[in-house]
């Protein structure tokens, strides 16, 4: 009769035979609170998650950010317009060219001014190959972080020819400052177009290795599918932009929704098509989806890329500006699709050479909020998968 009574019990609790009988006892043990992070290489950077753990089971999670704060928001307010521009290189360091565009085109917009054709389509391939080196290293760590060394070294054998693309534009490397308010700082060099379509070819021909490498993996597949889902609903909740709602079925990226630039234009041609996830590997939204969109966004960017190429026109790389720039009263936001959703700039100027107010809408900290609502329930394991397929950059949570 015991045994049975036992089975019938909340795991918590069993019996126990005494000298005046059998009495229920609770044995479940108090949650174990972990720090995981903020110097571990799986959290992507100085963050902080305090988890709270039931064995393998975790049973709560809070974010903790902060560790790399550097008020660039503020400094924002205390410089003059253009010197404000490497500071954004360091939000996102994986996606500066996007960063000194989003901020470009906020400024842009008080200014009023012209960029010139030329520029427009310089800018689109470097942030499109930004995009591109970008999710190389989203999909390269990640494969790190869930115990697949190779993919990571496949992905830097192409970021690093981006790099050097980039080297040879503008002389650097990771932050940039290349996309200036009015164009670009300068035009590309000789035979750079030829490389880049060079770049293009060869891409083409490597990215089938990560798919079979990595994505459709049996192993990758069994670590990411039916982990970590975050369903249409939460998304929206949340406000997700980029890969993580693309990731859980919602076809939105403001290239195509709000066009800036003339992505509008390479959409009507049919160039370029939005990876939309729909759960082919297991549960709509999981961490296999994310990545499946990252992967996918690869190839159209290789195709936006060919576009500006095929319509790149001669002429100036930078519009008519005054040396001494004052920016006409008012304010502006301006959101453009970053490698990791909807980076936003908002400007108020009265007129003069510095900004009043400067407020940036981070995608990656947007996005982490959700893992509050989907550790719970993980196993720690899956936590340091589920952490990683949200692809945040701490520098950008943190600014």
């Amino acid at each position: 009769m015991a045994n049975e009574v036992t089975k019938t019990m909340p795991p918590s609790t069993r019996l126990r035979q005494t000298d005046v009988g059998e009495v229920t006892v609770d044995i479940r043990t108090p949650d174990l609170e972990i720090n995981f992070g903020p110097q571990h290489p799986a959290t992507h950077g100085v963050m902080r998650v305090l988890m709270r753990t039931d064995g393998e089971l975790v049973t709560g999670a809070q974010p903790h950010l902060g560790y790399l704060h550097r008020c660039a928001e503020k400094i924002g307010e205390n410089v003059e317009w253009l010197q404000y521009l490497p500071y954004t290189d360091r939000y996102d360091y994986l996606a500066s060219m996007n960063n000194n565009l989003g901020y470009s085109l906020a400024v842009e917009a008080l200014l009023g001014v012209e960029i010139p054709r030329r520029a427009t389509l310089i800018r689109i391939i470097c942030a499109e190959l930004n995009r591109i080196g970008s999710h190389l290293v989203a999909f390269g760590t990640y494969g790190l972080d869930i115990g697949a060394f190779t993919p990571f070294l496949y992905c830097f054998r192409e970021r690093e020819w981006m790099m050097a693309l980039f080297e040879k534009i503008c002389g650097a490397r990771l932050t940039y400052s290349y996309i200036r308010i009015g164009g670009v700082f300068n035009d590309a060099p000789p035979g750079w177009f030829e490389e880049v379509a060079r770049f293009c070819d060869v891409f083409e021909q490597k990215w089938p290795e990560y798919v079979d490498l990595l994505l459709v993996n049996q192993i990758y597949v069994k670590r990411t599918a039916n982990v970590g889902v975050i369903s249409r609903e939460m998304a929206l909740d949340f406000g997700l932009t980029g890969t993580m709602v693309r990731g859980s079925g919602i076809d939105w990226d403001l290239r195509r929704d709000m066009p800036y630039m003339c992505y509008g234009e390479i959409w009507r041609d049919g160039a370029f098509k939005i990876p939309v996830a729909k759960g082919e590997m297991g549960a709509l939204g999981d961490c296999w989806d994310r990545s499946w969109v990252r992967v996918m966004e690869m190839m159209e960017s290789i195709k936006i890329v060919r576009w500006c190429l095929d319509h790149m026109v001669d002429g100036p790389v930078i519009g008519e500006l005054p040396k001494t720039l004052k920016v006409p009263a008012g304010e502006a936001y301006v959101g453009i699709e970053n490698p990791r959703g909807e980076l936003g700039h908002y400007v108020v100027s009265d007129g003069g050479k510095v900004s009043v107010r400067t407020r940036v809408r981070g995608p990656s900290f947007c996005n982490l909020a959700v893992l509050e609502d989907i550790l719970p329930g993980a196993l720690v394991g899956d936590a340091i998968a589920i952490i990683g397929s949200t692809d945040i950059v701490v520098g950008e949570t943190d600014r």
